[in-house]
């Protein structure tokens, strides 16, 4: 039987998922649920609906929520009340509230709940985290992260202030954006028991959102010590992109690229940095490994690696740092 799957949104992400969800079922049927349907229907779909009862007679069995992020949880409930399987974009939603229900819902429902942190899917990443858990560099005492992308460039011949990213009323800004790295954190060193925050707009670029923040976090694991905390760097206004992550541990230093998939390790004896391991990514790599994983989780019955409370865990990170950056950066604590 043709498998009915369901892309909510056409945007770049959308169109991306799209097309990947595709070239891995050729013969699937895949339908959009977009608010202005096209006047032909997209590229690698069967079909384009313009409302979500439409969408929902459909009856889908798998679906991608790739619109934008205030509008994710209300999708998410209608198909999983209908025992759709969901893949929810990140950030899960713009904020917290209601999300706790949807994630109720979903167990209920016996649905499998994914959120597309597909940053995990790295090679390089899953090599990192297994490098710092193994010990490499002893015991970790503070962790040094940053992303950084100037948004004009992100997609080019496009106006930037028009797109998600840029929006407040689309759950834009710099700390749901990229809040890819709040994810990895917590799923390489642990709970974050504690944020400390700055927020604002440095890039010059007219919006309406912030497009840097400077995060103080304090984890908790065991492996770590209480005194472990890490700093992250996030913003819009970079001209040299960046994506990495430094460990300063007990024994060493470890450091991940994720532009170019490096691992490095600096050992006091070699007084030198010493690559571990390298994996150059394509574009499309960790968004098929996500979706596999998803599949997969489906037809096995079991929960998937990012799961629904990982995805309110980054808002409410996210919610504490809103909070902190509105106090000065005083200490903002999160329920344990």
């Amino acid at each position: 039987m043709k498998r009915r799957i369901l892309i909510v949104g056409l945007g770049s992400i959308g169109q991306r998922h799209l097309r990947l969800v595709r070239a891995v079922h050729p013969d699937a049927d895949i339908r959009v649920l977009r608010h202005r349907p096209p006047d032909q229907i997209p590229e690698f779909a069967n079909g384009c609906f313009g409302t979500l009862e439409a969408a929902l007679a459909f009856a889908p069995q798998l679906a991608v929520i790739a619109n934008p992020a205030p509008f994710h949880l209300s999708v998410a409930q209608a198909l999983i009340a209908v025992g759709c399987h969901v893949l929810v974009e990140k950030p899960l939603a713009s904020d917290s509230e209601g999300v706790t229900a949807c994630l109720a819902q979903a167990r209920t429902a016996g649905v499998v709940f994914q959120v597309g942190y597909n940053l995990r899917f790295l090679p390089s990443l899953v090599e990192f985290r297994r490098q710092v858990r193994a010990g490499a560099v002893g015991r970790v005492f503070s962790i040094r992260c940053e992303i950084g992308q100037y948004l004009p460039s992100w997609r080019p011949g496009t106006d930037f202030h028009q797109g998600v990213s840029a929006r407040a009323e689309l759950g834009g800004g710099a700390l749901l954006e990229l809040s890819h790295e709040l994810d990895y954190l917590r799923w390489i060193f642990g709970e974050v028991l504690w944020v400390s925050a700055w927020t604002g707009k440095l890039g010059g670029l007219n919006l309406d959102v912030e497009d840097t923040a400077h995060l103080t976090l304090g984890f908790a694991n065991a492996m770590m010590g209480e005194s472990a905390v890490g700093a992250l760097s996030m913003d819009f206004a970079r001209r040299d992109t960046s994506r990495q992550c430094l460990v300063i541990g007990s024994d060493g230093s470890l450091r991940w690229n994720g532009l170019t998939g490096l691992v490095e390790i600096y050992a006091p004896e070699s007084g030198s940095w010493q690559a571990v391991y390298s994996h150059q990514h394509g574009r499309d790599d960790s968004y098929i490994a996500q979706w596999k994983h998803f599949l997969g989780c489906v037809e096995r019955g079991e929960n998937p690696c990012v799961s629904g409370e990982d995805g309110l865990a980054v808002l409410n990170i996210v919610e504490a740092a809103k909070l902190s950056a509105t106090q000065l950066g005083q200490r903002v604590l999160l329920a344990t």
